[in-house]
């Protein structure tokens, strides 16, 4: 188990001059741009435009970077956060030589169902089915997988189910698969209040409050969440754009509730589900992390170590880092991808 110090977690002055330089030599080659931020005087980077394909479901919306014929890299994002969570994670990538690409999930920024009367389902199989539709769509046969959050759980079922999908899988927060009978069986006490919105979510009052406020609580999250993360209004805002999809709501309240056994999934879906409640090991290369002061629920990660049987690394991010671990440790994040794809 490593632990690395994450600088640019609480040292803004060097990261702003270090950070600043790389990132505009990048820019070119890239179509990024990056620019001093006024508020954390840490460095500012934006993609490039937003992308457009038919992955089958969806018409989904992302964003690239890096050479065409470099090695992939899918880079996800959890709730409720957006692509911007791997904004200064992509140029670092694509500037080894990575094909990058960064995602929007389904009831996320641009990403549309191609069909009106398509179920707006969130369960994980499929979230999951939208990556590899993904990879189908762009041609891409094998990626390393990294994420956190919903992103995380993405991509562990696509490296349990479709080993020959996944090169490496970076994962924050570790082995997140679970199924409806675990969501069930209730917790000691101090660890469902952490779960608090779960249980909101499954009242139809919640579903009002969160169509109503899922700006506000989305800021929520990212303060209980990243409790020593001082993020800027600026960097909130560019990445609750993406909640005004309209299906935003849709897709949230459905992934809740059928984690708790309160909403059907699509019978479609079924035979991987029960795949998944198995709880299958992982057997690609892997490196899980962690921030020091992650507020979301998570493991120790001697609770998920065993869930991984082939090459393995576990590394503990200190500095005051929180759940949003890609944004807030971008190199330390970065480092990790890199690492595993010379050797997945």
């Amino acid at each position: 188990m490593q632990t690395i110090k994450a600088p640019e977690c609480v040292d803004h002055d060097r990261r702003r001059l270090v950070g600043a330089a790389a990132m505009a030599a990048a820019a070119v080659h890239l179509g990024m741009s990056s620019s001093a931020g006024a508020q954390t005087g840490a460095t500012s980077a934006s993609f490039g435009p937003v992308k457009q394909i038919d992955t089958g479901v969806l018409d989904t919306g992302y964003v690239e970077a890096g050479p065409p014929d470099g090695p992939a890299v899918l880079l996800l994002h959890g709730w409720p956060y957006d692509i911007h969570s791997f904004v200064e994670v992509a140029p670092l990538l694509a500037s080894a030589g990575h094909r990058v690409i960064v995602p929007y999930l389904r009831g996320y920024g641009t990403t549309r169902f191609l069909s009106g009367e398509a179920v707006r389902n969130g369960q994980p199989a499929a979230l999951a089915l939208d990556i590899v539709g993904l990879m189908d769509a762009l041609r891409i046969e094998k990626a390393t997988l990294a994420g956190f959050d919903w992103g995380a759980r993405t991509g562990d079922i696509i490296a349990a189910l479709w080993p020959e999908r996944a090169k490496a899988l970076v994962s924050v927060s570790g082995y997140l698969i679970g199924n409806q009978e675990a969501g069930r069986t209730p917790l000691p006490p101090p660890a469902e209040l952490q779960w608090w919105y779960q249980f909101y979510f499954a009242t139809e009052r919640g579903r009002a409050g969160y169509d109503k406020y899922r700006h506000d609580f989305a800021k929520l999250i990212w303060q209980l969440a990243s409790p020593k993360w001082k993020f800027d209004d600026a960097t909130f805002e560019r990445s609750a754009a993406a909640f005004d999809n309209p299906d935003h709501v849709a897709i949230v309240i459905h992934n809740y509730r059928w984690r708790l056994g309160l909403a059907e999934g699509e019978p479609k879906y079924d035979n991987l589900e029960k795949r998944l409640a198995t709880g299958p090991v992982i057997a690609v290369p892997t490196i899980t992390m962690e921030g020091d002061a992650n507020g979301a629920p998570h493991l120790d990660p001697s609770a998920y170590a065993r869930k991984f049987s082939g090459k393995y690394e576990h590394r503990t991010i200190t500095g005051g880092v929180g759940h949003n671990l890609p944004q807030e440790a971008p190199r330390a994040f970065a480092d990790a991808v890199m690492q595993l794809a010379k050797v997945g």
